[in-house]
């Protein structure tokens, strides 16, 4: 039998709860931090202990949240750090927060809050060099060795744990990054197959329109001719009839088997068709890969679209979103309109391109002359050309009836 690793469990623990484990490691640090203060304090009096104490928690305290407030975190220990200047000399244990508080900020801080933490943190060495040193040393006219080591020393430190949090940073960034472009492709693969079997089922359903019409024209023009042989010779009659009989078991045999085609799991066929009411549906899609969609209607439709009408347009608006996020990258904006007229419905999906770029997928232009074809079926119209001010736009026009 193998057994999990009981190290890789603990680490996926500490990772998946980094407010509980903040909270644990903040506590206990400002409690050994708050016992160190008071030891330090017992000797100078009432008033010298409390501060200690004040400061000490200042300085601890807060690192109980440094991951949820790291900015507001930062500010609290710095002015505590402030207020320990009064105190010549004295180091506490609660001032190690310093380079964990730098770390924290290069990782989760905004860019200007971390380079503004670490010029904090510089200006800090010169600062905590000055309170061991005095607060004449810096006006001497031969700064001490001893001086030069500690202030070099206490920037390298300040130094080090910002480096390490913006490395810490990048790793973060670009393993985001290659989540989303991970779950981008696997809606774009998702929406591509739906895609891929509505044109299958198109293409089918042609098919079944020939085969019907066909089908359907024999029977009507043999059983017209059966009925007017039938006065004259019955024995005609009778060949006309197996003819239709015949083509009636063909029609039939070839309905069946484009019809197991068309028949698919449960799930799908249970499913209803989509309509304009699920077009909020791909805005959202389209959004968690990192794409910003905004969606807008305008008007009210005077009367209902066909059903295979509004299937048509909420495939336009599918097609074209998945262009966006093939071509247009998940840093673009795209702006999704529909606007209800007196004739009928437009629609328009217009993206800046903004965010195109080795990412982006070359196309063949297949999803677009299908869309063309559709839109057709229900004498609308529909246009798909580079935008004036950048980018890629789709219009198209569905009038409220096929008539």
């Amino acid at each position: 039998m193998i057994f999990n690793n009981p190290h890789r469990r603990i680490d996926r623990w500490i990772r998946s709860n980094p407010v509980r484990i903040d909270l644990f490691t903040g506590a206990l640090y400002t409690l050994m931090c708050t016992g160190f203060a008071l030891a330090m304090g017992a000797g100078g009096g009432m008033g010298f202990a409390l501060s200690l104490l004040a400061i000490t928690i200042l300085q601890s305290a807060p690192l109980m949240v440094r991951r949820r407030y790291p900015w507001a975190v930062t500010i609290v220990v710095a002015f505590a750090h402030l207020m320990q200047l009064f105190f010549q000399g004295i180091f506490l244990p609660s001032q190690l927060s310093v380079p964990l508080l730098i770390y924290t900020m290069a990782v989760y801080g905004k860019r200007w809050q971390s380079f503004a933490t670490l010029g904090v943190g510089l200006l800090g060495a010169i600062l905590a060099t000055s309170n061991i040193f005095g607060p004449g040393a810096y006006g001497q006219a031969n700064i001490s060795f001893d001086m030069i080591i500690s202030f070099v020393g206490l920037s390298l430190v300040v130094t080090l744990a910002w480096t390490f949090g913006d490395l810490a940073r990048s790793r973060r960034q670009t393993l985001n990054a290659l989540r989303a472009h991970a779950q981008r492709l696997e809606n774009e693969r998702l929406i591509e197959r739906e895609l891929a079997a509505s044109d299958e089922r198109n293409h089918i359903a042609r098919e079944m329109h020939d085969i019907v019409a066909h089908s359907l024209s024999v029977i009507i023009t043999q059983a017209d001719g059966a009925r007017y042989a039938a006065v004259k010779d019955p024995n005609i009659a009778i060949e006309t009839l197996k003819t239709v009989s015949d083509a009636g078991r063909s029609s039939l045999r070839e309905m069946r088997r484009l019809l197991g085609v068309l028949r698919t799991d449960e799930e799908v066929d249970h499913r209803p068709l989509p309509t304009l009411e699920n077009i909020p549906e791909l805005v959202e899609t389209a959004m968690k890969s990192g794409v910003e969609v905004y969606f807008q209607v305008k008007g009210s439709p005077r009367r209902q679209l066909p059903t295979g009408a509004e299937l048509t347009a909420y495939r336009c608006v599918q097609e074209a979103l998945t262009n966006v996020m093939k071509h247009a990258g998940p840093r673009s904006t795209t702006h999704v309109t529909l606007s209800w007229t007196n004739r009928g419905v437009e629609i328009s999906v217009i993206d800046d391109g903004r965010g195109a770029g080795s990412l982006g997928v070359a196309g063949t232009g297949q999803g677009l002359r299908g869309l063309h074809e559709r839109v057709s079926l229900y004498d609308g119209t529909s246009t798909a050309a580079p935008h004036p001010g950048g980018g890629f736009a789709v219009s198209v026009f569905i009038p409220y009836s096929e008539d």
